[in-house]
């Protein structure tokens, strides 16, 4: 069967769980793994082009035997060759090429091109990875908001009006089970732009702390909406995390899973350390969600 030409039609972004697919195609993935491509998938994969959130756990069901799927991952095709994660060579969305969800299963897995198969992503994983991506960008928004003073020159605004220093200072993002972890490169360029980076130091952190803190407790109390738009259910559809916050709509793209509403938390905690990269200071916010049972 050749390289499927389309994207892999995704449904995680409502919220899904499970699908019933058919398979398209199944490659060597290395490790005594095997890739396999189905046409939908409700199993959110890791995208190596920005690996904040990591993939679903869960399984795929062929035949009536489940098979763990030890990891998911973007992988894209000219449908000459399949390449999956870091060792795609182009932007995702390059016209000819497919941009697919590899779900990646153990190599002795008695799955063909053609089957009908069951995959189903476990709900205690996708809810823990979906509470902290949605304290993720509160707590990016917060940040910019209480660090709004310290830029001398105009920046870019965030989906608030805020200055964006997430956006102009951000070196890496990772979303962990019911909370994240962001790092921010205090640079040169940064300073360039007019963000007051002597500002930050260990003596002020903790009053950053309880400034942000006071922000995204007074969001959480709102108990706000969320959702997600997309234009289209494929994988390269554009799609936006919006959020009924008090202070206005907030609208950022994003890929990855959310919570329904913030009534769903009973706070978001943030805390801040100062690191050094090779000589440049970084500045950590560690993100903790905690969730009403």
């Amino acid at each position: 069967m050749p390289l499927p030409s389309r994207d892999t039609r995704v449904i995680y972004p409502s919220g899904a769980l499970a699908a019933s697919t058919s398979v398209l195609h199944v490659a060597a993935a290395g490790d005594g793994r095997i890739a396999v491509i189905t046409e939908s998938t409700s199993f959110h994969p890791v995208d190596a082009a920005w690996p904040d959130q990591p993939a679903d756990s869960g399984t795929l069901r062929v035949r009536g035997v489940a098979h763990p799927i030890r990891d998911a991952v973007v992988a894209a095709t000219d449908l000459e060759s399949l390449h999956l994660g870091s060792d795609i060579p182009v932007r995702k969305g390059t016209e000819g090429w497919a941009f697919l969800v590899a779900h990646l299963v153990d190599a002795d897995a008695d799955v063909a091109e053609g089957d009908a198969v069951e995959i189903e992503a476990d709900a205690a994983t996708r809810h823990a990875l979906s509470a902290g991506h949605t304290a993720c960008h509160l707590a990016s928004l917060a940040l910019n908001r209480v660090l709004a003073d310290r830029w001398s020159k105009p920046a870019r605004e965030d989906a608030l009006g805020s200055p964006d220093f997430d956006g102009a200072a951000i070196a890496s993002s990772r979303i962990v089970a019911n909370g994240s972890v962001d790092r921010y490169r205090l640079n040169k360029s940064l300073r360039r732009a007019g963000f007051d980076t002597a500002s930050l130091t260990n003596d002020a952190l903790e009053d950053l702390g309880r400034a942000v803190a006071d922000v995204l407790d007074r969001w959480v109390a709102s108990g706000a909406s969320v959702r997600i738009e997309r234009d289209g259910e494929l994988l390269t559809d554009r799609r936006s995390w919006v959020c009924e916050l008090p202070d206005g709509t907030a609208r950022i793209p994003c890929g990855g899973t959310h919570l329904d509403s913030l009534a769903e938390f009973t706070a978001v905690l943030p805390s801040f350390a100062l690191l050094d990269d090779a000589g440049t200071p970084v500045l950590e916010m560690t993100t903790e969600a905690r969730l009403r049972h």
